[in-house]
């Protein structure tokens, strides 16, 4: 299991063991590359919504909550996606509108833009919640076929859409038809199951599909499914496919940990923008940084300690507010951990971080390792 994409009963110690060391791959390389004097940020559109800078807090299960979306705008975060979320969830808590609904389709006026990524098996479903989304309140909706998790997979949902194009098209078929025009639908792929040519084949019969039906953003992760997060994602291919379709929206995804990262990845495949995920938790300042950049400015010094205890104390008061204080205690546990890998003692407050039960002892905690 994925800490990146951890399920909503991620409170469990082998979770938090899988958190600890979901850091940078150890294969990951940042070669020495520096951008060119001319290159200039695009201002990234979602279909007719105007989203800005071309950088986007990316979906990722059990990570982004309307709190961490928060501390992502703050930090200069362009727009969000919401946490993947199941259609038939989303049908059956809507249908009761309680507290549970609230936390995952909570939308507050300064979250826009903001999309909702949805993931199902068929098209009936998928479209109720398609509608259940705009109705709360979300800009636009993110279709997903390409998340990697063997129990999704198996129960033929996110990725395993790319092995059936028949299926993948009549989903973004029926969700395109039925929510309001004005709404943007995007849809979020990896590049095939495995290597394969067949693969390979069934990767662009959806996306040509999708374009032909009126869908003209697409995310990309140049990871194959069944890869997962194994070995250095492949940006040639979002550079082939950006000549491909030159007149489509193409978001990058994969291996982004620093802001030169997303620099070289527009620069060098021609992607519109990208949207970080793994590289922003615990991290939020990478979207500063990356502002920084786009501003013709050097990269910030790192985070002060009392920064970086400023952001967690703030994610935990946010957390709290969603989830109740007990709650946020379990949630926040995963920040943590990879809030301290920024920590020059990053190990110890990092186990330390593993054990706290309440909000008093996060605070000491605090008290410990985050004074100057």
């Amino acid at each position: 299991m994925n800490y990146d994409i951890l399920p909503e009963n991620s409170d469990n110690v082998e979770n938090l063991e899988n958190a600890k060391n979901a850091g940078i791959p150890e294969n990951y390389t940042n070669a020495e590359w520096s951008p060119s004097p001319d290159f200039r940020f695009p201002e990234l559109k979602i279909d007719t919504l105007s989203i800005g800078f071309p950088c986007i807090q990316a979906a990722l299960s059990g990570v982004s909550d309307w709190a961490e979306r928060q501390i992502a705008r703050q930090l200069g975060a362009s727009s969000t996606i919401s946490e993947v979320m199941l259609d038939e969830f989303i049908i059956s808590v809507t249908h009761a509108k309680g507290k549970k609904a609230r936390r995952f389709l909570r939308v507050e006026e300064d979250d826009h833009p903001v999309g909702a990524q949805l993931m199902g098996v068929g098209p009936e479903e998928f479209t109720r919640a398609a509608l259940k989304v705009v109705e709360w309140g979300f800009d636009w909706v993110d279709i997903n076929f390409g998340c990697p998790v063997k129990k999704i997979l198996g129960r033929h949902r996110g990725g395993f859409h790319l092995t059936q194009p028949e299926m993948a098209l009549s989903i973004v078929r029926n969700v395109r038809d039925t929510v309001p025009s004005e709404i943007p639908v995007s849809v979020k792929m990896r590049r095939g199951l495995d290597d394969s040519e067949e693969s390979r084949d069934k990767f662009f019969q959806i996306f040509d599909g999708a374009r032909a039906l009126g869908i003209s953003v697409f995310t990309v992760h140049p990871r194959t499914v069944l890869q997962r997060y194994v070995g250095p994602s492949d940006w040639r291919f979002l550079t082939e496919l950006r000549k491909y379709a030159p007149d489509v929206t193409i978001l990058g995804s994969g291996d982004l940990f620093t802001p030169m990262d997303c620099v070289r990845m527009m620069e060098t495949t021609g992607v519109n923008g990208v949207t970080i995920a793994r590289g922003a938790i615990g991290n939020p300042w990478i979207f500063r940084d990356l502002r920084e950049l786009a501003a013709g400015r050097p990269i910030p010094s790192p985070p002060t300690l009392q920064e970086q205890r400023a952001v967690i104390e703030e994610h935990f008061a946010l957390s709290a507010e969603l989830y109740g204080e007990k709650r946020a205690v379990f949630s926040m546990k995963k920040f943590c951990i990879k809030y301290a890998q920024r920590h020059p003692a990053h190990t110890q407050v990092r186990d330390d971080f593993v054990k706290f039960h309440t909000r008093d002892e996060l605070i000491q905690l605090l008290d410990k390792w985050y004074t100057e």
